[in-house]
């Protein structure tokens, strides 16, 4: 059984996700201990919960301290996962998509296709949006021969949840490589601004900061309103299409943020990713690293990104990769304050 010490590095539910995930994978039997040590509120919380029990209902595992709190965790996998019809239901906000986040590795080489319905938060501070998954990384793996279809039914904000989306997936016989060392040519950049059950000016406004602060055509700023929320919402995109990648920066209204903040936080965030020259964004780059393993683990897939200075989130990641896998992961500086990472059997 592999042991994992869930307090080193970033020590958050990260650790917890992709253990699930590569146990799956290779069938190791795996402890988790200290879960999310370094969070202000430590062991299984109700997103991961709901995490754990996905996993276990996909790989048919023995559990022990599947419970929320719990800050150990006993998974044993007992058969290889196949794909199928799924539906997890968080039943809080917690988000749908660190959930699917730890499904879908294993289900991108199941023998059949999968369908999963995902229902709580799709919009969550601390976890990528729905939008970031659909537009920035489900392109790259289709890329590297599996494909990703998602689709929001639903939108779901803290507090109330509710939020509801549908993959499917069309798993391949093996990852390929994935090279992304360029970004290419700029193909469009946009603001869009949504919000639920709140006024329509508050998205106008939004967009109308984000252009005028990036020097963007008003053309480029997009409000509009999302039905059937259980809650008020607001979130606002900058999505920037390249030739060879797409970027998606993006930050969430809440009670008394002025929407002035929220076009800031993406205005910010445009601005960091323009001050490399870096195809792969941080939150993009801690993405990859799971399915590029994967490829150069199972077959003959692995490749290399060039992205910003490596987060402590990412560094993470690679070391318990590292720890599952029979992979090497290698980074490099690339100047202009880019790092290349090479990752391969």
């Amino acid at each position: 059984m592999l042991l994992i010490d869930g307090s080193e590095g970033e020590g958050g539910g990260q650790i917890v996700r992709s253990s699930l995930s590569l146990a799956l994978m290779t069938g190791t039997p795996v402890r988790i201990d200290n879960i999310r040590a370094k969070r202000t509120k430590p062991g299984l919380m109700r997103q991961h919960l709901t995490a754990v029990l996905a996993a276990a209902e996909l790989g048919r595992a023995e559990l022990k301290g599947a419970a929320l709190g719990s800050s150990r965790l006993t998974f044993v996998p007992k058969q290889k996962v196949e794909g199928g019809n799924f539906k997890f239901r968080i039943g809080t906000a917690g988000s749908t998509m660190l959930v699917l986040q730890t499904v879908l590795p294993p289900l991108l080489l199941a023998r059949e296709p999968s369908q999963i319905i995902l229902e709580g938060g799709t919009h969550n501070p601390l976890a990528p949006p729905f939008e970031f998954v659909q537009r920035s990384f489900a392109p790259l793996i289709a890329k590297m021969g599996a494909t990703i279809d998602l689709k929001l039914i639903r939108p779901g904000f803290f507090p109330a949840g509710g939020g509801r989306c549908e993959v499917s997936i069309k798993p391949a016989t093996s990852l390929g490589p994935l090279t992304l060392l360029e970004r290419g040519k700029l193909q469009s950049q946009h603001a869009r601004a949504m919000v639920a059950n709140l006024p329509l000016k508050i998205a106008e406004r939004e967009c109308l900061r984000v252009t005028q602060s990036l020097n963007w055509e008003a053309r480029c700023g997009h409000a509009g309103a999302w039905e059937q929320s259980h809650s008020p919402g607001n979130a606002l995109f900058a999505e920037l299409e390249f030739e060879h990648v797409t970027e998606v920066c993006s930050a969430l209204g809440e009670r008394g943020k002025p929407a002035d903040h929220v076009a800031d936080e993406v205005v910010a965030a445009v601005t960091r990713y323009f001050s490399t020259d870096a195809p792969v964004g941080e939150y993009l780059a801690d993405q990859l690293l799971l399915p590029l393993g994967l490829g150069a683990h199972f077959g003959t897939g692995g490749g290399a990104f060039r992205t910003g200075p490596l987060s402590e989130h990412s560094l993470t990641h690679i070391n318990l990769l590292q720890q599952f896998l029979h992979i090497n992961i290698e980074t490099k500086d690339a100047g202009g304050g880019s790092v290349i990472v090479e990752v391969q059997r």
